[in-house]
């Protein structure tokens, strides 16, 4: 069984990231999917076997991969901050990009709106956003054998 963490969208939010450290420590995979990919450097830094960084449309440094794609157990997940297919107005060109790097999963961000909805056979997840401007939010992501389960979780805004 493998857990990962997903956060996008953090802006700048470092005191965010900080309140989740013992989340990341315990965990197996984190994604930051951009926005900015200097936060991502930021938790790689920290964990750097495990964490994943994703350029966003505000990452002018680029500092992690425009997307990337990972197997974990059986399952296939696509990693992208999702600004390149158009995910404001749809999640099909996401989807077909997952389908077509042959992967279940399709994580993005860049709307700062949780979400987790199956599109085209592909479960697609936004954790939302960690930034410091509205309602925080990530993704616990479990995965086991071909099986995943994600919860998007609202942390205590007091504590960020």
């Amino acid at each position: 069984m493998i857990k990962a963490v997903i956060v996008s969208d953090s802006h700048g939010n470092l005191a965010a990231l900080d309140a989740l450290d013992g989340i990341f420590s315990e965990c197996d995979l984190i994604f930051h999917l951009g926005d900015t990919s200097r936060d991502g450097a930021y938790i790689r830094g920290k964990y750097p076997d495990k964490t994943y960084v994703i350029n966003g449309n505000c990452d002018f440094a680029a500092l992690g991969e425009n997307e990337v794609t990972v197997e974990v157990e059986k399952v296939r997940i696509f990693a992208c901050h999702g600004h390149m297919y158009s995910v404001k107005h749809t999640l099909s060109k996401l989807s077909d990009r997952a389908k077509e790097l042959g992967c279940n999963i399709a994580l993005y961000g860049h709307t700062h709106r949780a979400e987790e909805r199956e599109v085209g056979g592909v479960l697609t997840i936004n954790p939302g956003n960690m930034s410091r401007y509205s309602q925080n939010s990530y993704c616990y992501l479990v995965i086991n054998g071909d099986r995943a389960t994600s919860k998007i979780v609202y942390p205590d805004k007091r504590n960020l």
